[in-house]
This record gives structure tokens, sequence and C-alpha cells, in this order.
């Protein structure tokens, strides 16, 4: 345990009758990316709120630790090693970047020198040095994250725990946050991410973990969780409905959606299937006017586990012949 960043087991949390977390166990290396995924509800905030010393765990729970301390018993310790950027953002709009800084800076009680130099540090990093000076609610909202999590940064935490930091970002800020994540990963700093973005979780964690129903359904690598699952397939789309209900008829192994005029057939997305199946197609004289290769992937793992109350879908990763 005592080599690990966070160490959970049996982890649990209720509210009256609702069990929110129902035996967790966590084990996150330190200097990785480790993700909580699972769908609103899931429990994913509760989870960071214990280990971030929010909240107390269920008098029955296992034992807890985070940067080496119990999280009960050693509550002070885990805040000095932690930092913590929420769902929703911590800044001050009516102060500017600048002054949001600063205010950290004293509560960690740095000396004024010391946490000017820091904070001026951290604005530059997150390239918000022209609008230090601005006051926060004129930021954008990936400005506003940048900030959240410079704020974070301005006590060196060890361990930083990120509850969702991209929800409504657009796809640019979104890229831009995970280019920060992977420098403090790169520096050494331990992230525990919670997400409801799949294609997130597949680019930057080291290990994944499912959360459902208060336990983790499964836990891995990106890859070793794909493995769950088939999910894999062809999918041929015609433009002509004569054509498609020919192709229908001929390939009657095939998925049909008759209003897109798809038909999908399974496939293990090997090169070597790939090739069988379009020479097949050839041979049955089948010309689609598009063929997608889909190939299994963390939406196909979440819903293979999770049933209907999947998180917010991505673009699967796709290789188009048209």
């Amino acid at each position: 345990m005592s080599s690990l960043a966070i160490a959970a087991y049996g982890l649990r949390k209720s509210y009256g009758d609702k069990v929110v977390l129902d035996g967790v166990d966590l084990a996150v290396e330190e200097g990785t990316v480790f993700s909580l995924l699972g769908a609103n509800g899931a429990g994913k905030t509760t989870a960071v709120k214990i280990l971030s010393t929010l909240i107390s765990p269920d008098s029955d729970s296992g034992q807890v630790r985070v940067g080496g301390h119990d999280v009960v018993g050693e509550a002070q310790a885990v805040r000095a090693v932690i930092g913590v950027t929420g769902q929703f953002s911590a800044v001050d709009g009516l102060i500017t970047g600048e002054e949001n800084m600063l205010l950290m800076a004293d509560l960690h009680h740095l000396p004024r020198s010391e946490g000017r130099r820091v904070c001026a540090e951290l604005l530059e990093r997150f390239d918000l040095t022209e609008a230090a000076k601005k006051p926060a609610s004129t930021y954008s909202g990936g400005m506003k994250r940048r900030l959240d999590i410079a704020m974070t940064l301005v006590g060196s935490p060890r361990i930083i725990f990120l509850d969702e930091p991209t929800t409504g970002l657009d796809p640019r800020s979104r890229h831009t946050m995970w280019g920060i994540i992977r420098e403090l990963v790169s520096g050494g700093t331990t992230v525990f991410l919670t997400t409801q973005y799949l294609e997130e979780a597949d680019e930057l964690a080291d290990r994944i973990a499912v959360l459902h129903d208060g336990k983790i359904a499964a836990e891995g690598t990106a890859e070793e969780l794909k493995r769950l699952t088939s999910g894999g397939h062809l999918r041929l789309r015609f433009n002509d409905p004569d054509v498609y209900r020919s192709a229908a008829r001929t390939l009657r192994a095939a998925v049909r959606d008759d209003e897109a005029l798809t038909l999908r057939i399974s496939s293990d997305g090997t090169q070597h299937e790939l090739h069988a199946i379009l020479d097949w197609l050839d041979a049955a004289g089948i010309e689609a006017d598009e063929l997608t290769v889909h190939t299994p992937d963390l939406d196909d793992v979440f819903l293979a586990l999770a049933g209907s109350s999947a998180p917010v879908r991505n673009s699967h990763p796709r290789v188009v012949v048209r």
C-alpha cells in the first residue's frame, strides 16, 4: 500500500437507504493517470469527495489512504499533498485571474514574494498572463478551467483530483486540457480523473475503472477493457433502396436498418477478416456506397457493463472507405 498514491479497500458510502459506493477497491500508482468512468449518478463525485477528505466514508468501510495517509484519521496530512478541481469552477469571477491565484497562495501560507513568483509562473504556464489583470468573469470556459487547475497547483500537490474537468468545454479547449494533464503526469504528479467522456479516458488514462451501481464493474488498461467485449463490425451504407434490399437478401446474417439503408456485419477488425469480407462482397456483386470499419472501443465496453445508462458518446475510431 505504501507504494500507491491512492489505495482504497472496501470503500462504502450510503445516504439513508441509498447505497452510493458498495465496497469499492481502488489502487492508483504514483505518477499515473487513473480514470474513474461512469454515468451520471454512478458515485464518481462521492468517491472524489471521500478521497479528498470533503466527506467521510461509512464507518464499516475498509482502509482508505491517500498519499500514504488515512483519509479519516490523518485528514490534514492528506489535504497537504492533494489538489482538487471539481465539476464546477472555483474561480471567483468578481476578481482578476491574478487575484484568484494570489488568494490561493495566501490560503497556502506562502510568503508574499514566493506567492507572487509561483502565481506568475503558473499564469505563464497556462497561457493566462495576458488575461491575468482582467476579471475572471470575462474568461471563456476553457480559460476558467485552465485557471482552476493553475489555482490547484499553487500548493504543489503530489496528487490531483480532477472531477469531470472538461464538461461543457468545446473540442479545442478539451484537447488543450488533455495536454495540460499529460504535462502534469510527465512531471511526476498523480492524476485521479473522473469523466463521462469515453474518448477522454481512452486518451489519458493508464488505468480505467468502470463504476456501475456503486461497484467497480471492470478495471484495466483501455486495451484490456476493450478485449472484454466483441462489438467490432462493418457497416455498409447504400443510397439506392433497391440495391439495399438486394444486399439485405444476400447478407441474411447482417443486422438491418431499413430507415438508414445500412447493414452491419460482425467482424473482429483484423486485416485478414476484412480482406475476406471484401472478397465475399465482390463475389456476391454487392457494392455499398460507404463501408465503415468499427473496432471495439470504450463505448462498447461501457454499454456491455452498464447497460443503457451510458455516458456521453464520442466518435469511434473508424476507417472509412468510399
